[in-house]
């Protein structure tokens, strides 16, 4: 399987005499899942961040394939104005929409409804069908369960994980059970 991410000796901090990664090594490949865990504040989303180019690491390199992201509020990750399929217009190709919203169980006519229509299960599902629809080589996922109860926390997962087959993923979350069930490795990242 293709690499998707690669991070070596990787050292960030927001002072430079406090490190939050110092010479930290990540290989991810499609099909796979690693998850990230750790307390509040000790640098998970940083991660992300870094991984994205919207912060620039002190040292080392990060090479990585195209990104879609999937974050914790799928209400704050949708605009309250438009509908979902225009929504989706904005970033990705509609081909293959109706195909793989059915394939992910998400009732067509949901797409054409704002946001604040649906529940927090669906639009968390609208929001990974966008992800996907992107056709990204990483997915990066934000603790995309924590705001869903726990039948449709599974229910997302499992989800996810049927189409490792097209990405890979990297999961930020609280939720060690979630992280250890779901993942081919965990990474704890130690409080600083």
């Amino acid at each position: 399987m293709s690499v998707v991410l690669e991070i070596e000796s990787l050292d960030f901090g927001y002072d430079k005499h406090t490190l939050l990664y110092d010479t930290f090594n990540l290989s991810l490949k499609k099909g796979e899942i690693v998850s990230i865990v750790g307390k509040s504040g000790s640098g998970k989303s940083t991660l992300f961040e870094l991984i994205s180019g919207n912060l620039k690491p002190l040292k080392g390199s990060i090479q990585k394939g195209k990104i879609a992201w999937v974050f914790q509020d799928p209400y704050s990750s949708f605009h309250p104005s438009y509908s979902i399929k225009e929504q989706i217009a904005d970033v990705a190709s509609l081909e293959g929409l109706e195909e793989l919203a059915l394939e992910m169980q998400i009732d067509t006519t949901l797409l054409s409804k704002l946001p604040h229509q649906l529940s927090g299960g669906q639009l968390q599902r609208c929001s990974i069908l966008r992800a996907l629809l992107m056709k990204p080589d990483l997915l990066l996922c934000d603790e995309p369960t924590s705001a869903l109860d726990n039948i449709i926390q599974l229910s997302v997962m499992k989800m996810l994980v049927r189409y490792l087959d097209r990405v890979g993923i990297l999961l930020i979350t609280h939720d060690m059970d979630l992280a250890q069930w779901a993942s081919d490795r965990v990474i704890s990242i130690p409080q600083t």
